[in-house]
């Protein structure tokens, strides 16, 4: 019976190790894949938070603009050009209506402070970019336990017959150490 048992806990043994081998490389193969997948989550999180933030700064800036655009003309015309009656009054009225929209504008946004916008738009943008990096270091991480993995015995062994390859990590496109330009059109 002796000589039926050593071979059976052997062939157990080996057998739980090929489980638990396989389904750990397929544990870190899995969170290689998911974290990948973060890391493009956040790049569509760029994708579509950069172009509205954008659009919105440049709304806000453009209606701030005409609004005192308008009223400095409206006060212009009053003061130099209005020469009459006539002329005075169509300034005056002008200058009337650049106040009134300048009150509507006012009331909807009791602070005009394109400043802030563009700053909120700056730190959308840094918070961004931050995440792109901190989800690029965690799949260089994972990626490189899981290389670790299948190269080291005796599990290189069994990532061999599993079909198991290594993953290549994050790096840097050519050119990525300059910053990319946001422009922000008047």
């Amino acid at each position: 019976m002796n000589k039926f048992l050593l071979p059976l806990i052997i062939v157990a043994v080996l057998g739980l190790w090929v489980i638990n081998g396989y389904n750990g490389l397929l544990k870190l193969s899995q969170s290689t894949d998911l974290q990948w997948a973060q890391v493009e989550t956040v790049y569509q999180r760029r994708f579509d938070l950069i172009p509205n933030l954008v659009s919105s700064v440049e709304a806000v800036m453009r209606q701030e603009q005409t609004v005192f655009k308008d009223l400095a003309d409206a006060r212009s015309r009053y003061a130099g050009t209005a020469s009459g009656s006539t002329d005075r009054q169509v300034a005056a009225t002008g200058l009337y209506s650049a106040l009134s929209r300048l009150l509507v504008v006012m009331e909807n946004y009791p602070q005009l402070k394109s400043n802030e916008t563009v700053a909120r738009l700056m730190d959308e943008l840094a918070g961004t970019e931050n995440r792109i990096s901190v989800e690029r270091s965690r799949y260089n991480e994972v990626t490189t336990e899981y290389n670790t993995a299948i190269k080291t015995i005796p599990t290189n062994i069994l990532a061999g017959f599993s079909g198991y390859k290594e993953k290549p990590l994050y790096k840097s496109d050519t050119g990525a150490n300059i910053a990319p330009k946001v422009e922000i059109k008047n």
